[in-house]
């Protein structure tokens, strides 16, 4: 029997099977929500729910509607707008300072590195609203809240632990005598930085700045330090369903889904490029 060897007895059976059942669990509890929404964001009427005629699977009863009026209405094409100027700029910070850090934390030398390390991934931890009213409070402090740079920043801030880890995780298996030869040779830290560690570490940059990318794109923390000219597709969504119920939400939610399942794909295959760069097999 595949994935069980020959030798096994009643309870690896048992706990075979049960594990599997398990994972299924888990897997349609976490993902049969999202599945439900792709198919209700083609449905020709505004309704929430599945039509008679969408159960029969008739093609009357399907319509790209709601996707055309994404790309014709001007709300939420700003809002998209401002969320590709926001994330980019914020993932490009986020993987600096994470990679930055990451390269310190990795150190022997670092004093105090697990208290540091607890502090710079709080934000992962810490719950949305707590630093969102943080961050609103002092970005006004400082007066720059409703700005632009205001919410680049605080999404920078959300986006640089999930850089941290995955750097740090990379480097975990980076060999140091790579950076100690090349000191030997009259290399500089930043030719060094550039020219040994990057590569080698570039799949966990990656990585980590999609991770970033996606949870600036997705976070609604704008709604704290933002103003109304930035409103983004999170924040054009939760006003969508406060205001007004329209089936225009549900083909914004299918197309993130489809652009975070892309991200994840390219998420893995760099994974498997990294490890294949560690144990040096084929990817």
């Amino acid at each position: 029997m595949a994935g069980l060897p020959p030798y096994a007895n009643l309870g690896n059976h048992l706990w075979f099977y049960t594990f599997r059942t398990i994972c299924f669990l888990i897997f349609f509890f976490l993902i049969f929500p999202i599945l439900v929404i792709i198919p209700l964001s083609f449905n020709a009427q505004q309704l929430f729910t599945f039509t008679p005629d969408m159960l029969l699977l008739k093609p009357s009863a399907y319509s790209l509607m709601h996707y055309q009026d994404f790309f014709s209405n001007s709300d939420w094409q700003r809002a998209l707008r401002n969320s590709f100027r926001i994330a980019p700029v914020a993932t490009i910070l986020s993987v600096t300072l994470g990679t930055i850090a990451a390269i310190g934390l990795s150190s022997s030398k670092m004093p105090y590195r697990k208290a540091v390390t607890a502090i710079l991934i709080s934000p992962m931890i810490v719950p949305l609203i707590i630093s969102a009213a943080g961050m609103y409070f002092f970005y006004s402090n400082i007066g720059i809240s409703g700005t632009y740079w205001a919410v680049v920043l605080a999404h920078a801030a959300l986006g640089t632990p999930f850089v941290i880890i995955t750097i740090t995780a990379t480097l975990s298996g980076f060999d140091q005598s790579l950076v100690r030869a090349a000191a030997n040779m009259g290399a500089g830290p930043i030719r060094t930085f550039f020219s040994v560690q990057m590569p080698l570490i570039l799949p966990g940059v990656i990585s980590g700045g999609l991770f970033a990318f996606i949870t600036s794109f997705d976070d609604v923390v704008v709604k704290f330090v933002g103003s109304a000219s930035l409103t983004t597709l999170p924040w054009q969504m939760f006003t969508g369903l406060r205001e007004q119920i329209s089936l225009t939400i549900l083909a914004v939610a299918t197309l993130m889904v489809a652009i975070s399942i892309c991200l994840l794909l390219t998420l893995e295959i760099l994974r498997r490029r990294n490890e294949a760069m560690r144990t040096g097999r084929p990817g």
